[in-house]
């Protein structure tokens, strides 16, 4: 074991005559690499990667908020502590898109002393092969804010129905998403009810019963006008 970490230590030394983003590549290829041989490869945070923030980019329906004095606060914590937790992303042609982490990677891409701590990178780790698909996508991205920061009603009612679209069924997204199934059907009924609603089946007496209350309706405001 000792030759071995030797002779990583000749490697490492060439590294220090490398171009910036030429070692930051190398250590990333070289971390992908150990990763692969170690007993945890299977959790993302095994492997962090340093990549240009210009290749992060946000997601179209994070439903986390966070207020000014926290995002402040957050800011401060980064420029103390350093980036303890790094950017959870989902890899694509050379870009990450965020899956969790989105005000850590505003904080690295606009807070000025820190980007340049930085060398203009940020540090992420990439979600699992299996959660390519956006649906699980949107469901790693719940999982992982629910406990923090406060969500948007609408962003998290426009999840639920796209979960919906991509034909999960309610107890699928409630196991997903950690939602009872109360939760599920009003957050599909916000912006959505006759969607969420178009392929259960009602009686034809409810149907009925209501068109009689239509009818009972009308006819006590026309008495009225009299």
């Amino acid at each position: 074991m000792n030759d071995l970490i030797e002779n990583c230590g000749l490697l490492f030394e060439k590294l220090n005559d490398m171009e910036l983003s030429e070692r930051v590549e190398t250590i990333n290829q070289l971390r992908m690499m150990i990763s692969e041989h170690s007993p945890f490869a299977s959790e993302p945070v095994d492997c962090v990667l340093w990549v240009p923030s210009q290749a992060v980019h946000a997601n179209d329906y994070n439903p986390n908020s966070v207020a000014p004095p926290e995002m402040e606060l957050l800011r401060l914590s980064i420029a103390a502590d350093g980036y303890t937790q790094p950017i959870v992303t989902h890899p694509s042609e050379g870009l990450f898109e965020v899956v969790d982490g989105f005000h850590r990677h505003r904080v690295g891409k606009e807070c000025a002393d820190v980007q340049e701590r930085v060398k203009g990178y940020l540090p992420v780790v990439r979600i699992k092969s299996s959660q390519t698909d956006k649906g699980d996508r949107m469901a790693s991205t719940i999982r992982h804010n629910r406990a923090r920061g406060k969500h948007k009603v609408e962003a998290m009612s426009d999840i639920v129905l796209e979960l919906k679209r991509r034909n999960w069924s309610d107890e699928k997204i409630g196991r997903q998403l950690g939602m009872d199934p109360d939760e599920v059907l009003r957050l599909a009924q916000i912006t959505g009810l006759a969607e969420a609603l178009k392929d259960r089946a009602f009686s034809e007496a409810w149907e009925a019963d209501d068109a009689i209350e239509d009818e009972e309706a009308v006819e006590v405001i026309d008495e009225e006008e009299v």
